[in-house]
This record gives C-alpha cells, sequence and structure tokens, in this order.
C-alpha cells in the first residue's frame, strides 16, 4: 500500500501546478487536483505504479484539459443565451490584455483538439520528454512525436482562425463606424 502523505507532500505540488498552468485559476486547479489524486488512487488499486510524479502530472493534466473543454462548452451556451460577451472589468495595460487573451486562445483551441493530443501537449509545455511521455503513455517515443506534430499543426490553425476572425470582426466594426461618421456629415 503506498504511504499517500509522504506521495502528495513530495509529487503534489508539481501536479497542482501543472493543472494550473492548464486551467489558469486555483479553484479549478484544487478540483483537478483532487480528481487525479483519486484516479491515482484507483489506478494503484489496479495495478503497481512505476513513477508517482508522472501518473499524477498525466492526471492533472487530463482533468485540467477536460475542465478547459467544460468552460469552453458552457460559454458557448452562455453567448447563445446572453448574446453578448461579459464585461473584463477594469483596464489593465495592453500588453497582459493581449498575454491574457492569448492565453485564453490557446486555452479554447485545447479545449477542441483530441483529448491524447491535448494532454501530450500539456506535458510537453512541462518540458517532458519524449521518453518520459511515452513511458507514461504507453507508446512508442516516435508515436509520441506524431501526436505532438498533429497537436501543433491543429492549435496553430485553430489559433490562425481566431485570429482571422477577430481581424474580420474588427474590419466590420471600423468599416460600420466610418458609413455612421460619414452619414452624420452635412451635405
Amino acid at each position: 500500500m503506498p504511504d499517500w502523505q509522504e506521495i502528495l507532500s513530495r509529487d503534489g505540488p508539481a501536479a497542482w501546478q501543472t493543472a494550473y498552468r492548464i486551467v489558469g485559476n486555483r479553484a479549478d486547479a484544487d478540483e483537478c487536483f483532487q480528481e487525479a489524486c483519486l484516479s491515482a488512487l484507483n489506478v494503484s488499486r489496479r495495478r503497481s505504479v512505476r513513477s508517482w510524479p508522472a501518473l499524477l502530472k498525466h492526471l492533472a493534466a487530463a482533468r485540467a484539459i477536460d475542465r478547459l473543454r467544460e468552460r469552453s462548452r458552457r460559454r458557448a451556451r452562455e453567448q447563445v443565451v446572453d448574446g453578448s460577451m461579459p464585461d473584463a472589468g477594469a483596464p489593465l495595460p495592453a500588453q497582459r490584455i493581449e498575454d491574457a487573451e492569448v492565453v485564453e486562445q490557446l486555452r479554447a483551441a485545447l479545449a477542441k483538439i483530441p483529448p491524447k493530443q491535448s494532454e501530450l501537449f500539456c506535458l510537453y509545455l512541462e518540458q517532458w520528454s519524449y521518453q518520459e511521455i511515452a513511458e507514461q503513455f504507453d507508446i512508442s517515443t516516435s508515436r509520441v512525436g506524431v501526436l505532438l506534430h498533429r497537436a501543433r499543426k491543429r492549435l496553430a490553425r485553430l489559433l490562425a482562425t481566431t485570429l482571422c476572425n477577430q481581424r474580420g470582426n474588427e474590419g466590420r466594426r471600423s468599416s460600420s463606424g466610418e458609413t455612421r461618421n460619414a452619414s452624420k456629415e452635412p451635405s
């Protein structure tokens, strides 16, 4: 029987940080970490665990990706019902706003690609080696490379589409603003 106190004190903080980096807020990271710990307990009952840090980080990343998917679906439903975006609050410096938008776009894109690719990509961002990822998922290192390549391609395509949509919306806003201003000018 594993010593859970030791495992959680030694490996828990890194797993929690993995979840936090993906979901971006403490409450969701806490829930993802708790779910990952429960899943790790169930895994340990079925088979022996070779690497507790790897298992906990993998499960935390998987739960965090699931949370992003839920968040994305909830936002989509709310936008359909509400028809508007919530106010972001007090203004922030432009760079912080841009950074937050990029992070949110990446999170939304991660929620749209296949789960295994999302998990692999997140672990890769956590600076796991191909070998470590391969061992955790019980696949070859070349398969890890293929899945990461596919994840990068899909993410790039999704982020490019998002950027094009934003530019299109900005163009429509500016042209409609010009039309309104032109109609107010005296003839």
